[in-house]
Formats: structure tokens, sequence, C-alpha cells
């Protein structure tokens, strides 16, 4: 789905408030900070990731010795926790400040007429990684309003023309389900697209769905299934079902539709679960979406064109998730895959499609890529407001965004096979990031931090291991959205919340010939912070 505001591309580049901890005694009170012996003194581009439990929340930073030039430091306090949940607030202070107020991340707003699809979203994958108890419940949940399973299907892929019943989610929280009547439209190698027979008239024709069936079938099924892995083939068709219903323009009404968007399609995961019961389930690998409505008699109004437009993106997202589903839950009997890794790799996959169309067809890789960079922008504008680590998706572009930009991140560095090999696994999370890497989490965590600022940055040569390689972000925005705050090195004052994954950003200069300067680094002058954060400051000489 297309947000209302749109970011502006250069075509050139083309690429909750948590406790501070639930053990007083992981926070013992401390005594204020001294000036260190071992000043830190680092060359520019040179970077460190600061563990503040080393040396009680203190660090000290070397008198810059030139009588001419300043240093400049990037200075982000982090947490570089690889479970999700885990917050605690921050003080980053100059130990003897000098007057200045206090400089504390804005929290910006986020809304979009995206997020209708992406607390949906979040919802399914929460259901896919509660497991087979998930499944119960909801049984449990839709049974009295849940219609009569239908028959089994026979092996082999549908004929064209043939008719079959569906049990479709009929709200966000699916425990309401409709029975659909859907005909066979066209199939394709690997798609069979099918139509419910109650769409709106017109909708779209024959040239529209061979159309999509083709696009679907050549390049995105190809594509996906290349990068990710195989899909299952628990029905036995040899087929990915795109069922096309108004069941799904109607899991929002016009009115939501028009405040917070659209679910374009989705994947249900406990279609792959052959212990579910018929009556929830189609035992099968299915892509739901919308049907064509233009005259919006099921929820808003959806033209042609936009369903033709929309619809591509939406199944090679979706069909990542289908692949990531079976490859952990099927294959390897593992859970389902963390929220902000499998969305990340989701979100990676619409890249990808869009990248397929290059070079030449500029104007289609941006219709898949738009709302990536959009999302990222949400969270570049305040990444200490958002956690990386999720358990699923909680209905924040800015989150998606972060999701996002660490996968780029990490497929820039590590190569185009890791996509592949973070799906084919039982592992989940952050130990699946060490695992397929060869790298420890928290050294990765924290170098993606600093590339957010540095990887392109004007007038300075960023580390290759702290660059996006596929993208120049600063080109891609008229304003880059990350602005950190500023002071002197004898005036450091910030403070927030340190959230999983996530930090906040703070430059801090050091005049010609100015003293050392001490910063306390902790959850308050006398606290430090709690282990679970695996707090980091995260340091970089700019210049």
């Amino acid at each position: 789905m297309m947000p209302k505001r749109r970011w502006v591309v250069g075509v050139s580049s083309l690429l909750g408030a948590a406790a501070c901890s639930k053990d007083p005694r992981l926070a013992p009170l401390l005594p204020p900070c001294t000036a260190s012996a071992n000043a830190i003194n680092l060359d520019t581009a040179a970077y460190l990731a600061i563990d503040p439990a080393a040396d009680s929340g203190c660090v000290t930073f070397a008198a810059n010795p030139s009588v001419v030039d300043s240093i400049e430091y990037l200075l982000v306090p982090q947490s570089a926790a690889g479970t999700f949940g885990d917050s605690a607030r921050f003080q980053l202070q100059t130990v003897t400040l000098a007057a200045a107020p206090p400089l504390v991340q804005a929290v910006i707003p986020s809304s979009s007429p995206r997020v209708a699809a992406v607390q949906f979203d979040g919802y399914l994958r929460h259901l896919a990684r509660s497991g087979a108890a998930g499944v119960a419940a909801l049984a449990r949940s839709a049974a009295a309003a849940a219609p009569t399973p239908a028959a089994p299907q026979p092996a082999g892929p549908p004929s064209p023309g043939s008719l079959r019943r569906f049990t479709v989610c009929a709200n966000l929280t699916c425990s309401k389900f409709q029975a659909v009547t859907a005909r066979v439209s066209t199939v394709g190698t690997h798609i069979a697209i099918y139509v419910d027979t109650l769409a709106p008239k017109p909708g779209l024709d024959s040239a529209d769905l061979d159309t999509l069936k083709q696009v679907f079938d050549s390049r995105l099924y190809s594509l996906a299934t290349a990068t990710f892995g195989a899909v299952s083939d628990i029905d036995a068709n040899s087929v990915v079902i795109v069922l096309m219903t108004g069941v799904v323009n109607k899991l929002v009404s016009a009115a939501t539709c028009q405040s917070a968007g659209f679910i374009a399609g989705f994947f249900y995961s406990p279609d792959l679960e052959l212990t579910a019961p018929a009556s929830i389930s189609n035992h099968g690998e299915v892509f739901y979406s919308i049907v064509a409505d233009s005259a919006g008699t099921l929820s808003c109004r959806h033209s042609r064109t936009q369903v033709k437009r929309i619809l591509p993106g939406t199944f090679v997202h979706e069909l990542q998730h289908m692949i990531n589903y079976g490859q952990h839950v099927l294959v390897r009997a593992g859970q389902a895959e963390e929220g902000w890794l499998d969305e990340g790799l989701s979100k990676y996959a619409e890249e990808l499609a869009g990248r397929s169309y290059l070079p030449g067809d500029t104007a289609t890789f941006l219709q898949y890529v738009n709302n990536n960079v959009y999302d990222a922008q949400q969270y570049l504008r305040a990444p200490g407001n958002s956690p990386l680590l999720i358990e699923f998706d909680q209905g924040t572009l800015a989150e998606v965004g972060a999701s996002w930009l660490f996968v780029r991140y990490l497929v820039d560095q590590y190569g185009d096979s890791l996509p592949g090999k973070l799906d084919q696994t039982p592992l989940n999370g952050a130990v699946n990031v060490a695992t397929q890497t060869g790298q420890d989490y928290t050294t990765i965590i924290t170098r993606w931090a600093l590339a957010n600022w540095v990887s392109d940055l004007p007038g300075f040569t960023a580390p290759p291991e702290l660059k996006y390689t596929s993208w120049h972000f600063r080109a891609e925005y008229g304003s880059y959205p990350l602005v950190p705050s500023t002071s002197a090195g004898s005036a450091v004052d910030v403070s927030g919340w340190l959230r999983s994954g996530s930090g906040v950003y703070h430059r801090a200069f050091q005049g010609p010939s100015a003293p050392a300067f001490t910063l306390s680094f902790r959850s308050s002058p006398s606290a430090l912070l709690p282990l679970a954060v695996v707090a980091r400051l995260n340091v970089i000489r700019i210049r």
C-alpha cells in the first residue's frame, strides 16, 4: 500500500514504559565518575563499542592536542540486546556540566494509511510464533462462527474454470471465518489464481489476471525461491494458490480504510498446519488478496489499476513469510522466526523484486521500494523511540523501517546468500543472525548503529564494515532524516530510553586545545544500567 506522504528518490543512486531493572541488585549505587587514567584517544574513523559496566559507566576522552583543529565524535548510546522487550532509561552526561539545557530525543508520532496492514501482519506473525497452542486457541474462539469445512482437494494443479470452496479469515483477529466459493481463472507453473464468484463486476479481466500470473509465476516466485528457499507443498498440488476475494477488502471498513489503510493481502500460517481443523484452515499454500472494487461496494474503492500495481509487492512480501514459516516449522520442526527478522526479510524481498526491473524500468522499481524507504525515514527520524527487536510487528512503520534497514545492512556486509541461510534454519532472531554470519551479534548491531550515520557521510571515509553498499541514503531524501543532537564534549547531557537494538545519536565537539572530558553513561547518576539491555556506548571519531 502506498503512503500519502511520498519520499523523493535520487535516481542517480538507484539503489511502554518498561522497568529499569527487574532486579535491584543489577543496579548498585555508585559514586560519581572521576577522570580516568585510561582516556580514549581515537584516530579519525576509528571507533569503539564501550560496555559501561566495565568502568562503572564512566568514559574519559583525552584532551585535544591540536591548537588548530577541533575533534568531532559521534556518540550512540544503544541497547545491543539480542532479545525483545528489554528497555531502560539512560543518562549520558559530562561529569562537570557546562550550563546547557538537556537534549532529549523528541518523540515523533507515526501515522500512515498503512497502519491497519502493519498491525494485521503483526497479528498473523504472532499467530505463527504461537504454534499449535495458538491454532488450538483460534479454533476454539472461532468454532461458533466457522463455516462448514470444505471437501478435501485432489492432488495436482487445479483445472482452469473449476470451482473450490475456501475458508477465509474474516476479521482482524481471525475469530470469524467466511466460506468463499472461487473459480480458477488461470494456472501457471507455480501459481494458480482463483477469483471469488461474488467479486464485484467489472473486476480484473482475463488479460489482467494473465499478466499478474506471469509476474507472480515467472518473476516473483522464481526470485523468492532462489533467494529464500523452496515453498512447501503440503496439499500436493504443485502450486501456490492466489485467492482473490472480497473478504479481504472487508477486513477494514471504508472509514478505517481512509484513516488507517487497508490489507492488500496476507499469508495465514494455520493453512500450513495439517493438524489444524478444516474449519479454520485450507491445508495448503494460499495467498489471499483483495479484489478490484471501483465502486467501493465492499470497503474503500480499489481500481483495477491500483490492484494490479500493489499486488506484486504484497505477493512477494507474503511469499517470503510463507517460505520462512515452512522452512523453520515444517522442514526443521523449529519455531517460526521472530517478527523483526521475518518482517525485515519480507521487506528485503520487496526491494529485491524491484531491483529485478533494473536497469531500465525505474518506475516499477520505485513501486516496490517506495514504502521501504518511507518506513526507514520514519525510523531514522527518531531511532531511539523504536526498538529493532520485536516479537511480532506491533503496528509502527518505524519498526518496519528498522527491520528493513538492518536486513539490508546484513546483506550488504555478508552477501546475497545470507537471506536463504536465515530462512533455512530452525534458529531464530539474534542467534540466527550470529550463526549465519559467523559474527558476534553485539558487534553486528553496534556497527549497524554507526553505519546509519557514517555510511555515506559527506567528507568522511567510513570503514567498510560501517557501510551500506547498495544504497546512498543521503541521496534518497531531500534532507537526511537522522539529525543527532549536538554539544561540546564538556556539556553533553542526553537522556532517553534504550530499546532493544536501537540507539540515540549525539555529536560531541572538542575545540582546539580543549581539555579532557569524562562522561557518565548510567541509568541515573548513581546507578548502572541494567545488564539485560546490553548497553553500549558506541563512539566514532568523525574528524
